[in-house]
C-alpha cells in the first residue's frame, strides 16, 4: 500500500472497514470517517457496538471507499485502529462533526435521548504507521 492511495481513500464520503470476529470471520461495515491533516481517519459508534469490541480485541483491520450501502469502491488497505479517549477522542468527533454537518448533530441529538449510549470514537491508521 503507498500513502497515495491512504490519502485518495480520504476523498471518499463513506468508509468500509472490515474488522474481524474471534474466529477470523470478516465483517464489514459502512461508516462516515473524517480525515485528519495528519492522514488519521476519525470514525464513531456506540461504545458497546460489536465492531467497537472487535478493534478493541483485534486492532488490525482493513478499510476501502464504498457508497452508503457499503458497496466497494476502491481498493482493500490493511489500517490499525486505536480507541481514542480524552482531546484526541473530542478532536476526532469535532472533525465528524464538521465534515457530516448536519446530519451528525440530529444523531448525536438522538443518542442523548437514549440513556447509557455512550460513544466510542475511534483513530484508523495505515498499518505499519506509514
Amino acid at each position: 500500500m503507498s500513502g497515495a492511495d491512504w490519502q485518495a481513500l480520504a476523498s471518499a464520503r463513506y468508509l468500509n472497514l472490515e474488522s474481524f470476529k474471534r474466529d477470523g470471520t470478516a465483517v464489514r461495515t459502512p461508516l462516515w470517517f473524517a480525515p485528519d491533516a495528519d492522514g488519521t481517519f476519525y470514525i464513531y459508534s456506540q461504545a458497546e457496538a460489536y465492531k467497537v469490541k472487535r478493534l478493541r480485541r483485534t486492532p488490525g483491520c482493513r478499510v476501502a471507499a464504498c457508497d452508503m450501502r457499503g458497496n466497494v469502491s476502491g481498493p482493500w488497505l490493511a489500517a490499525r485502529a486505536e480507541i481514542l479517549s480524552g482531546d484526541a477522542a473530542v478532536r476526532g468527533m469535532a472533525l465528524l462533526d464538521r465534515r457530516y454537518w448536519p446530519w451528525k448533530q440530529m444523531l448525536g441529538l438522538l443518542a442523548r435521548l437514549r440513556p447509557g449510549a455512550a460513544r466510542a470514537v475511534i483513530a484508523l491508521r495505515p498499518a505499519g504507521g506509514g
